[in-house]
């Protein structure tokens, strides 16, 4: 599904979705759940490109839903693969959550990647900036690029109305409601998140805050 130029859905992996940036340099925004590499490349073929099209993955943060065919997809597309370096550990599996993350991380295991660079505040690739988000996780980052806003985990959306992610995965509640207000301020108008259907409006946050 198309959100706007050069922005795509990838509607193969519902349940934590992958977003694709076209042009010069093609962005793969996280990869979804371990097992579903293979809908990703299909994903691409019906896009018209191939996985070494794919100039860079950018990972919003560490969960086993987003990282879960990294190491698969870095592997086929020789693509540069970005994390913050908070989540780094984490993607590695050099360390495990707290809490039900760490059940998460030992019940559902992933093939770990490893990351090639990580994130400097205010950095852009491929026209798409970093934007630091932490809370959901220690690393975790929201991406921008022109009027659009890939929320990662930071919102998840139903029903076309916008809601914080779930408390009880929340690394740290103070700092995700401080994360949350400080993305309200940035100008944006499609909002997308991994869970849940891109929405249209900026005045949507409001109800967040």
């Amino acid at each position: 599904m198309q959100i706007t130029k050069n922005v795509y859905l990838l509607e193969k992996m519902k349940g934590s979705y992958v977003y694709l940036l076209t042009g010069q340099e093609p962005v793969l925004i996280d990869t979804g759940m371990k097992g579903k590499s293979h809908l990703l490349m299909q994903a691409l073929d019906e896009l018209g490109m191939i996985p070494k099209d794919i100039a860079h993955i950018l990972l919003t943060h560490q969960d086993v839903d987003h990282i879960g065919n990294a190491k698969a997809i870095k592997e086929a597309s020789n693509a540069t693969l970005w994390s913050s370096v908070e989540d780094l550990p984490y993607i590695h599996g050099q360390k495990k959550g707290t809490g039900v993350r760490k059940v998460i991380q030992t019940l559902m295991k992933v093939d770990h990647p490893h990351v090639d660079q990580t994130y400097q505040i205010g950095q852009k690739i491929g026209g798409i900036e970093i934007v630091p988000a932490p809370g959901h996780t220690p690393g975790h980052v929201c991406l921008l690029y022109g009027d659009v806003l890939f929320a990662g985990d930071l919102i998840m959306t139903k029903s076309g109305k916008l809601s914080p992610s779930p408390s009880f995965l929340a690394w740290n509640k103070s700092i995700l409601q401080r994360s949350i207000r400080e993305v309200g301020k940035l100008r944006f108008d499609y909002i997308c998140p991994a869970h849940g259907d891109p929405v249209r409006g900026h005045s949507l946050w409001d109800a967040l805050m």
